[in-house]
């Protein structure tokens, strides 16, 4: 008969690491809390740095940047909120007609091709698409903020957030300082010069991808107004501008509703639009991302789909946004902690096996 034997001190430690998995499950809002914290921190740290450099407290710096950047959202949502806004609602108020018109359109090329004009139209469903699309962002947004019960819960977790970052920014040494210092050595100077590299990378994806996002979104929105689309070109620029920030699955999210806009206006419309956004997204994939993204996240593009997945199915949007650059910093932490120290190891013993060889045979020959 088998018998386990469990020691004390593994009993405890097996207990302690089931309470703490409870503990932090409980805490997940003040986690996810944290998670955007470090991004924002890590997003901010370049700025404050330079500051630094030109002998401005650090602490002084931390609150002229984040005032500076307070006011810079505050003064684009003043000029182009409104528009953008209303821009959105009137599409919101069309979106049935135009899928109406795209109904029409695919029951016609039903007809064409032989194919079932009803089963068609029930796929097609103006009222079944639009409350399909209402009730999926619905989904998202709740996922986003399933952490929080009301609105003051969201803005103050936004508050929160944006307040631990500074924390993080202002006392950044003393905090690095304090949480290896829990660690034996020599992992606390290994974990230590993780920082900031690992600080770095994070910052550098989010860097990178509000950039882009931006540059596209003026793009589009520039494109749209020259292919006749003037009346939703600032909202749907908005739109993809924003979508796009969400890796693989956002450009395509951000172009659907200026196709379906373009489909209902008939004629080579939908081409012209279909061609910029061709155009664009080669534009990002091709020159923007390699130049201003770069080599930041150096993860396999399946772990970078996994982690967007994921974090989309816990967190939605939100975690969509903050989960790969966790996942490139985690990657760049096992690479430095692990990856590199067993390739070294291994081609130290590669080295030494070799040079070990003639003496072994020199031994023998000696013997014989």
């Amino acid at each position: 008969m088998l018998r386990l034997k469990i020691s004390l001190a593994n009993l405890l430690l097996i207990v302690a690491t089931g309470l703490t998995i409870v503990l932090l499950w409980q805490l997940r809002a003040l986690l996810v809390v944290l998670m955007i914290a470090v991004v924002l921190a890590s997003t901010l740290a370049p700025i404050i740095d330079s500051a630094e450099k030109l002998r401005i407290p650090r602490w002084l710096a931390v609150i002229l940047v984040y005032l500076g950047l307070i006011a810079g959202l505050t003064g684009i949502g003043l000029v182009i909120g409104p528009t953008v806004a209303e821009q959105i609602q009137r599409l919101f108020r069309k979106l049935p007609t135009y899928l109406e018109v795209l109904t029409s359109l695919l029951d016609a090329l039903a007809i064409r091709l032989g194919m079932t004009e009803l089963a068609l139209s029930k796929m097609f469903d103006a009222g079944t698409v639009t409350s399909w699309v209402i009730r999926s962002s619905q989904q998202l947004l709740v996922q986003s903020y399933g952490l929080t019960r009301s609105l003051f819960a969201g803005v103050f977790t936004v508050i929160l957030a944006t307040l631990l970052s500074g924390y993080m920014l202002a006392g950044s040494e003393q905090l690095i300082k304090g949480g290896v210092s829990l660690f034996p050595k020599p992992w606390d100077e290994k974990l230590a010069a993780q920082v900031k590299p690992v600080s770095q990378r994070m910052g550098g994806y989010i860097q990178g991808r509000v950039v882009v996002s931006g540059i596209l979104g003026m793009a589009i929105t520039v494109g749209l107004k020259f292919l006749g689309l003037s009346e939703f070109a600032l909202g749907l620029g908005v739109i993809a501008g924003v979508t796009n920030l969400i890796p693989f699955f956002g450009p395509v999210l951000g172009a659907i509703p200026a196709l379906i806009v373009a489909i209902a206006q008939g004629g080579w419309t939908f081409l012209w639009v279909l061609l910029l956004f061709v155009i664009i997204q080669n534009l990002e994939t091709y020159i923007l991302d390699p130049l201003l993204v770069g080599s930041s996240v150096r993860v396999h593009p399946l772990y970078q789909l996994l982690a967007v997945l994921g974090g989309a199915k816990v967190l939605g949007i939100l975690g969509a946004l903050i989960v790969p650059p966790w996942v490139a910093g985690a990657a760049l932490v096992l690479e430095n902690l692990y990856l590199k120290p067993k390739l070294e190891a291994e081609q130290n013993a590669a080295t030494i096996s070799p040079a070990s060889e003639p003496d072994a045979s020199n031994a023998l020959s000696f013997n014989g």
